[in-house]
């Protein structure tokens, strides 16, 4: 596949994780808006890793490791590594929730609309900026 397709594919595929974030919110569904909100953001930052690459990226959930082993730590400013930072525990505590109970008090309606919106931000970002 060339890089263009393989750009559209991540693109697709996070978009297709942002609305089910939103849809996991409308229902209440709170551990799992912060886990599709990880997943939108990795499969943005695996496009970008093909638009700079021109490869496969790197098999991680790892935010960080994605946006440096890309060059997008180089563009990416302050509120997008805070972003990561605040994800990257959610996809495997989403998963594997060892205290539901607890997760449940941190993502809270609140926090994950919150959450939701700074990656709706990060995905038109990013979209705008591989066209």
């Amino acid at each position: 596949m060339e890089t263009k397709k393989k750009i559209a594919y991540w693109l697709d595929i996070a978009y297709y994780d942002l609305v089910s974030a939103k849809a996991m919110l409308d229902t209440k569904r709170f551990l799992y808006v912060g886990f599709l909100c990880h997943q939108t953001v990795e499969k943005c930052l695996k496009a970008y890793f093909w638009h700079t690459q021109k490869e496969e990226p790197l098999y991680t959930h790892n935010l960080l490791i994605l946006s440096e082993s890309s060059n997008f730590d180089k563009h990416a400013s302050e509120k997008h590594f805070m972003l990561f930072n605040e994800l990257m525990p959610l996809n495997i505590q989403a998963r594997y929730p060892e205290d539901k109970k607890l997760l449940l008090k941190v993502l809270n309606e609140k926090k994950c609309k919150d959450i939701l919106k700074r990656t709706k931000e990060f995905y038109a970002w990013i979209k705008k900026l591989l066209k």
